[in-house]
Order: structure tokens, then C-alpha cells, then sequence
């Protein structure tokens, strides 16, 4: 029986390789005082990537920062993708950039979009960060073209698989392609990071005729698994004692198609119950739009523009008349899942996109009624995967099982919070839960923060140093909060 991601799973050991210690924390070093928070980053000289602008943030943010515990986590999380994960390379005389997930030497279109979203505001000032945007989406764009159902891929476009759980796959693995999992959210990374690097730096330079080329791939397929002329052709399975690892014959649950696209898994790497799977597809009609504007103002690609825009506009339609679910109290909300037969499940998982993340992914308005009852739901006992216990309360999923919360639950919440109780309490539990490693976690157990998943997870560390950022700009009072008072 093959393994799979869920093995990967610590109890406190730091892995050494993306863990090392050096230094000192920069809130001790800013203010001259002693520390008992010894800096958890690699050696100056073994970081992968070093970019000096990042680093005059780390400081900037740092000060602002009454707590040194939580001080040193912004300093430790904040730069963990460029300190490990990283690989800067050349193809055809242009950069590329190869980023691994962390304790998995593997780029996720997903993950590595997400590591480096944190970065992009210091883009404009930093030529070396620039480099490493545009050679990601150049990596992205290759890796869409040699497989846009598959959701990670080795650094050598030439290689089998290095997973082991992948190698016996019951589907068709080309060269290059490291596990082949259809997420509708893959693709959707791969357009809000191009997105957000023309709209930043006004740099037009990644958008070349391979990016067109993977765009159109992108909306190629998306109109594939709308499944309007059959299933289309990606079909998986694998052996496993696990239902979340595989599809029902290879297809996932039967449909009555209706204009969404269908997703094999959702973005935790889970098989999805029903294949309409909302909150993607409503990342997918966002993405969409903002891909319709790279290429217009990067391009001037106006046929590339409408097709993508009309796609977005015929999912938008589908979603808002088949999206929706009423509770057992009556609530109107978004579903998770829906199957077009009349069938939808409600719940949340902590990855992104999820129904609780959707005001932060631009989906909706924060001030959107629907969505705010929904993500009141998602907080509930209404979700199957909401848990409460000694160590904090928030959403979990079924990649980890019962009783473990992802501390991205608790960060998404945070960023998408309108009142400061909520984000002092997020701020607080996530503080409170990184069982003295200095890093984000995977999930930690509701009663045991010692009990936790995957020592080396850089989204959960970016998705962190973006938490302290957006506070740092819009509340930075809440940074001076005494929360060792905040209870559980």
C-alpha cells in the first residue's frame, strides 16, 4: 500500500534541513535586550534566497510588535519560503524559479503561488524579488502546459514522479508531473499570481506567448470539466484505505451538468464528496476576470480577454443559480459541494479556497449577507470540521481528521474579521499553538497543541507573515495586545 501525504506527519521533531538555527530574534536585536526566543532561520549563509527588502520588513514589522514571542514567529514564518524552499535557476536565458511546499521537495502550483503572495508588495523596490515573481510564472506557465490536471510537478520537466503514493496512480503521468490531482483551485493560483504581479509592478515582461499559450490551456480545460460533451479527459484513481485519495470510477459522484466546472479535489488534496465544488468555482470566476485583465493591459490580447470573460460570466451564472443551500434554521448560505440534482453538502475545510475565505479571495464583498452567514456557519457546530477544545477552537478537515485544527483557519479568519476581539483571539490561539517550534503548523490537536502535522508547511508560514502584515497596515494597535490575557 503506497503512502501519501497524510504519513507526513510530527510531533515535534524540527526537521533540520529548513529549521536550523542562526541569529537572533530582530525585535532583541532592534532594541538591545537579551532573548529568550532564539531566531529558528537558517544561517545568513545557507538561505536559499535572500532578498534585502524582505528583510528591512522583518525589522520595520518587528518593532511594531509588543509581544517577542509573537515577534519572533513573524520573524521565523514571515521569511521561510526564501529562506528554504526556493530554487533559482535559468531557462532559455530567463529566470526560473522552482518553490517546494516545505517537508515535500515539490512545487505546488497552489502552495507556491500562496508562499510568495506576501512578498509581492516589496516587488516594486527589489530587482532580485522581481526576478524570482517572473520566474515563477514562467515555471507555472511551463508546468500548466505539460499537464493542467495535475496539481504539483518536479523540478525536472523530464522526471518521473519522486512520490511515492503517485507512482502507481491509475492515470496518465507525463514527465515532470509529481502527483495528478484535478483541483480547480491549481489553475486559479496560477492566474491570481500573475494577476497580482502585473498589477503591482506593471512589469509585462512574464506575460510572453508561453503564459498566453498555458492561459488558454487553462480556459481549454475549465470548459473541459464543465462536462458538457462528457467527462472529459482526465480520469484518476488509487489504491487506498483512505475514500478522500481516490475518485469514484475515476470520474468522482455523478452530475447534472449546469455550467460549473468540476473539481476531482478540493484544495487540501481531498477527493471531493460532490464534484461542483463551490468555493472554487467561485475562485475560478474571479481569476478568470483578472486573467481577462493581464491580458488586455499586459497583452493587448483582446481574444484571450473575452474568452475568458465569458467563461467567467456563464460559471457565474451557474454558481448563483445552483450554488446556494438552505440550513436546518432556515439560513440561506453558499454549499460546499452541490451535485446538480438538488444535493449539496454543507461544511468548510481550512484550505484555500474555502466558504470562509471568500471575502478575502475577492469573491464576494466582506459586507456580502450570504456570505456572511455562511461563514458564521462555517464557525459553528454547523461544520462537521468546526472543533472546539483546551488549545482554541477553529476549522479543520478531513485531510487530518477529527480533532485537529489548521492554524489557516485561524489566520483566514483573521485577515476576514471586522471587529478586534476576533482577530486578538485568532492572533492569540496561533501564538499559542506553534508548540514552541516558532513556526506554523499543518493542524494541531483541540486539547494538545503538541500534537501537531508537518514541521515544514511554508504556506501556513506565509499565509502567517501576511496575518501580521495586514495588521501591521490597517490595526496596528492590535500588535501592542497583552495576549497572554486572551483565553481560549
Amino acid at each position: 500500500m503506497p503512502t501519501d501525504r497524510r504519513t507526513l506527519m510530527t510531533q515535534g521533531a524540527l526537521l533540520g534541513a529548513g529549521l536550523a538555527m542562526g541569529g537572533v530574534a530582530p525585535l532583541a536585536m532592534a532594541q538591545g535586550k537579551a532573548t529568550a526566543f532564539p531566531s529558528k532561520r537558517p544561517a545568513p549563509a545557507d538561505r536559499r534566497f535572500v532578498s534585502k527588502a524582505v528583510e528591512q520588513e522583518i525589522a520595520r514589522v518587528s518593532r511594531m510588535i509588543a509581544d517577542p514571542e509573537l515577534a519572533w514567529l513573524f520573524a521565523n514564518a514571515y521569511p521561510n519560503t526564501l529562506d528554504t524552499t526556493v530554487r533559482m535557476g535559468m531557462v532559455d536565458g530567463k529566470a526560473d524559479s522552482f518553490v517546494i511546499t516545505g517537508d515535500i521537495p515539490c512545487l505546488w502550483l497552489r502552495d507556491s503561488a500562496a508562499q510568495v503572495k506576501s512578498y509581492l508588495h516589496l516587488a516594486p523596490k527589489d530587482a532580485k524579488l522581481r526576478e524570482l515573481f517572473r520566474g515563477l510564472i514562467a515555471r507555472h506557465a511551463r508546468s500548466v502546459l505539460i499537464d493542467p490536471y495535475a496539481n504539483a510537478f518536479m523540478e525536472d520537466p523530464t522526471a518521473k514522479t519522486s512520490l511515492e503514493w503517485a507512482k502507481v496512480d491509475e492515470t496518465e503521468m507525463k514527465p515532470g508531473v509529481a502527483e495528478r490531482k484535478w483541483e480547480i483551485d491549481s489553475l486559479c493560483y496560477v492566474m491570481r499570481l500573475s494577476h497580482g504581479y502585473w498589477t503591482t509592478t506593471r512589469d509585462a515582461a512574464p506575460f510572453d506567448a508561453t503564459w498566453a499559450e498555458a492561459m488558454r490551456a487553462i480556459v481549454r480545460t475549465f470548459r473541459e470539466q464543465q462536462r458538457k460533451e462528457g467527462p472529459g479527459p482526465y480520469k484518476f484513481q488509487r489504491a487506498s484505505r483512505q475514500p478522500t485519495e481516490t475518485l469514484l470510477a475515476g470520474y468522482g459522484a455523478p452530475t447534472r451538468k449546469n455550467g460549473m466546472i468540476h473539481s476531482g479535489f478540493r484544495p487540501s488534496d481531498d477527493a471531493c464528496q460532490y464534484p461542483l465544488f463551490v468555493p472554487a468555482n467561485m475562485f475560478a470566476i474571479t481569476t478568470l476576470r483578472e486573467m481577462a485583465q493581464v491580458a488586455n493591459e499586459a497583452r493587448k490580447d483582446s481574444a484571450l480577454a473575452n474568452d475568458a470573460t465569458a467563461l467567467a460570466e456563464e460559471v457565474a451564472a451557474a454558481v448563483a443559480q445552483h450554488g446556494t443551500m438552505r440550513l436546518p434554521d432556515g439560513s440561506d448560505v453558499w454549499a460546499y459541494e452541490v451535485d446538480g440534482y438538488g444535493n449539496a453538502i454543507f461544511m468548510d475545510d481550512a484550505n484555500v479556497p474555502s466558504l470562509s475565505s471568500l471575502a478575502w479571495l475577492g469573491c464576494v464583498s466582506p459586507t456580502d449577507a450570504r456570505w456572511q452567514r455562511t461563514a458564521a456557519a462555517a464557525w459553528s457546530e454547523a461544520n462537521p470540521w468546526f472543533f472546539k477544545g483546551k488549545a482554541g477552537e477553529g476549522i479543520g478537515g478531513p485531510h487530518q481528521g477529527m480533532d485537529y485544527i489548521w492554524p489557516m483557519s485561524l489566520i483566514v479568519r483573521g485577515l476576514t474579521a471586522t471587529d478586534d476581539a476576533t482577530i486578538l483571539k485568532c492572533l492569540a490561539t496561533v501564538k499559542r499553538t506553534h508548540a514552541g517550534t516558532g513556526f506554523m503548523h499543518e493542524a494541531f490537536e483541540k486539547d494538545d497543541p503538541a500534537k501537531f502535522t508537518r514541521d515544514w508547511f511554508a504556506w501556513a508560514n506565509g499565509l502567517f507573515g501576511e496575518f501580521i502584515l495586514h495588521l501591521a497596515a490597517t490595526r496596528p494597535q492590535l500588535l501592542k495586545a497583552p495576549l497572554d490575557r486572551i483565553t481560549v
